[in-house]
């Protein structure tokens, strides 16, 4: 038992010798910059496959945003200027083109016709009672020259016939008044113009101002955006707009007016957006839309490029060592899926076009073009 005891501490001891011996041909090797172990010589592998872009700068219009309603530029209301008389005929119906002088009501016409004929009878023995006043007035001067008649018997003939010619004068204006209230039976559209409403009835007598047809003049409509002191400032006549309407429609304008004050209870003016007749809008409508200022440049980046983590906006970059590194940046304008960057980056810097919501600080990336960048994330999808 002794001996075996003995052989096992002499093998131990060799094992010592022996690994005491091997130490330092281990860290020779280490200083001459042998070889790493196995373990050691893996490669770190790439987090994602990803493409860079650059910043693009882009002369970008600036957008208002503004809501307010769809109105008629002028609304014409159709009335008849005279009252008491049956509703005969209605002649056009809503959403109708009228032209200018067309016919829309025909009123009752009887009792008109009737005071003319009445008028004319008038105007006819007003002419005949002059006639004859102006016949004795011409007898008694010519029997004046002879002095056979007293001067105020000339003076009454004179009178006479200067009565008889104010009430022809007076019956001759009723007359024109029965012609006028005759052809105001007829009444036709001031203007031309798109009907908008109907209220009168067949049958109806209509008073003087009723209101029986409302058009919109010309077929003009227009949008009355809403804005304050600022951004009125800023607008101009000629600019465009473009106005969205409820069912996803929208239709482009121009701005024709800007109002030159502000209401004393909301302190706000309104742009006066004129509207294709032919279009989607409607008047009533409640719209917001947008109206297209100066342009001004704009760094901008694809709008997949930037992350909101946080509350916060962030891109990538990547450096020459293909490692990503946050970045926080503050966006702006977004036009045609690409958003404008106010501050945060350089002109220079290589972002990740999309993707970065994969990736942490530090990690190691493979940088690939364009059409490479989707076949490797195609070809990782299939796996």
């Amino acid at each position: 038992m002794k001996k075996i005891h003995r052989n096992v501490l002499v093998v131990a001891g060799v094992v010592v010798m022996a690994a005491a011996a091997l130490l330092p041909i281990v860290r020779k090797s280490s200083a001459d910059g042998s070889p790493p172990s196995a373990a050691g010589s893996a490669p770190t592998a790439s987090a994602l496959t990803v493409e860079l872009v650059a910043p693009d700068p882009r002369n970008w219009s600036h957008n208002l945003r503004a809501s307010g309603a769809v109105a008629a530029w002028e609304e014409v209301v159709i009335s008849p200027e005279t009252g008491g008389l049956r509703i005969a005929e209605l002649a056009v119906n809503v959403g109708q083109r009228v032209a200018k002088r067309q016919l829309l009501v025909r009123l009752a016409d009887d009792t008109a016709r009737a005071e003319l004929a009445k008028q004319e009878a008038l105007v006819a023995q007003a002419e005949a009672v002059l006639q004859q006043a102006a016949g004795n007035l011409k007898r008694a001067q010519a029997v004046d020259l002879a002095g056979a008649i007293a001067p105020q018997k000339v003076d009454e003939y004179r009178a006479n016939e200067a009565t008889a010619r104010a009430s022809l004068a007076s019956a001759r204006a009723d007359l024109q008044s029965a012609r006028l209230k005759l052809a105001q039976t007829r009444i036709v559209a001031p203007d031309a113009g798109i009907v908008a409403s109907k209220s009168g009835i067949v049958g109806n007598v209509a008073g003087a101002g009723t209101e029986l047809y409302r058009l919109i003049r010309q077929g003009r409509i227009e949008w009355r955006a809403e804005l304050d002191a600022r951004q009125l400032a800023s607008v101009r006549p000629g600019q465009p707009a473009r106005v969205e309407l409820p069912g996803n429609q929208a239709v482009n304008g121009k701005v024709w007016l800007v109002s030159p004050t502000l209401s004393t209870t909301t302190g706000r003016g309104i742009a006066y957006v004129s509207l294709p007749a032919d279009g989607a809008a409607k008047v009533g409508v409640f719209a917001s839309g947008t109206i297209e200022l100066a342009t001004q440049p704009a760094v901008t980046l694809p709008e997949a490029a930037v992350i909101l983590r946080d509350g916060r906006s962030y891109v990538y970059l990547v450096g020459n060592d293909r490692r990503a590194a946050s970045r926080p940046v503050i966006t702006g304008r977004r036009q045609d899926g690409r958003v404008e960057i106010v501050s945060g980056l350089e002109g220079a810097s290589r972002v990740v076009a999309k993707g970065g919501a994969f990736l942490s600080d530090g990690v190691v990336v493979s940088v690939v073009a364009a059409a490479e960048s989707s076949a490797a994330n195609a070809g990782g999808a299939g796996k």
